[in-house]
Parts: C-alpha cells; sequence; structure tokens
C-alpha cells in the first residue's frame, strides 16, 4: 500500500477492525517513511458470475430461477428445500471456486443432473426432460435407459 503523502511503499497496520455490517474491514496504517497516518478499507471482491445461455446470449446469474427450475421438478417428491438449497449452495460454490466469470447454461443444467441422480430418480428424470428438451418419447426412454443401465451396474 502506497503511503499518499510520501508515496512509499512500506507502511505498517496500527489499527484493524471490521465495519458495521462486517463486509468491510477498515486499517489504520502508519508509513514507516513519513510517519503519517492513513486509512484503507478492505473488502471481499465479488465477480458476478454470468449464465452463457444456449441462443449466446448472457444474463446474470440467478439463484432464484436456478431454485425454482429444481423444485419444480421436485414436487410432489420426499425432498426438502434444504436439499434443494444445497444443490444450489454446491454449484455455486464449485463455480466459484474455479474463479470463472462465466458458465454456460448447459453446464449448470448438467451439475443439477448430476446432484438430483443421487438423491431422487424421478426428479432427475422430470428436470432432464425440460432440460434436455425431450421432443419425443424415444429421447426419454433413452435417457431411462441410460439411467437404468447406470443403476444396474451400482448395484
Amino acid at each position: 500500500m502506497r503511503c499518499p503523502y510520501c508515496q512509499h511503499n512500506d507502511n505498517k497496520v496500527v489499527d484493524s477492525r471490521p465495519s458495521d455490517d462486517d463486509s468491510t474491514i477498515r486499517r489504520r496504517r502508519e508509513c514507516c517513511q513519513c510517519g503519517e497516518r492513513f486509512t484503507t478499507y478492505e473488502r471481499v471482491e465479488f465477480m458476478p458470475l454470468m449464465v452463457i445461455k444456449k441462443d449466446g446470449s448472457r444474463q446474470p446469474f440467478d439463484r432464484e430461477k436456478l431454485i425454482a427450475g429444481i423444485m419444480k421438478s421436485c414436487e410432489k417428491r420426499p425432498i426438502t428445500t434444504a436439499q434443494i438449497e444445497e444443490i444450489v449452495h454446491t454449484i455455486e460454490q464449485s463455480e466459484g471456486n474455479k474463479l470463472r466469470r462465466e458458465i454456460p447454461s448447459s453446464e449448470i443444467g448438467e451439475l443439477v443432473l448430476e446432484q438430483l441422480r443421487g438423491i431422487d430418480e424421478v426428479a432427475y428424470i422430470r428436470f432432464a426432460s425440460v432440460y434436455r428438451e425431450f421432443g419425443d418419447i424415444s429421447s426419454f426412454l433413452e435417457e431411462l435407459g441410460d439411467m437404468l443401465n447406470t443403476h444396474e451396474n451400482t448395484v
């Protein structure tokens, strides 16, 4: 951190405390060259995650929209809201940790399917039918066949 008075870049932190809302940290610094004190603020930098849609357009990641889509596939299934929240949280964490700014919607869909497959097979098929846009019964049956084969191999 460069001193605003003498431009020297060697200083020490004299006092440090969080802001009232815990979103920033206020630091009092003292320049080792001129002895002047100054204040800096440190805060987490959020990089908004953008979703690349199938048509190539981009829009901000909408957690509530993802939750609503998952909830629709889980209607009348023994899946709790906490489980749905955990799915979305897991996806947000994994993508946030990759430090990417953009993610294709197809990748989000695959991540949801991966999570749902382990929780409830009916919800998985429901989500897959919308996400993969089953155009006819044969594509639906193909997905069911893949699921059955995977299920038989794990049993």
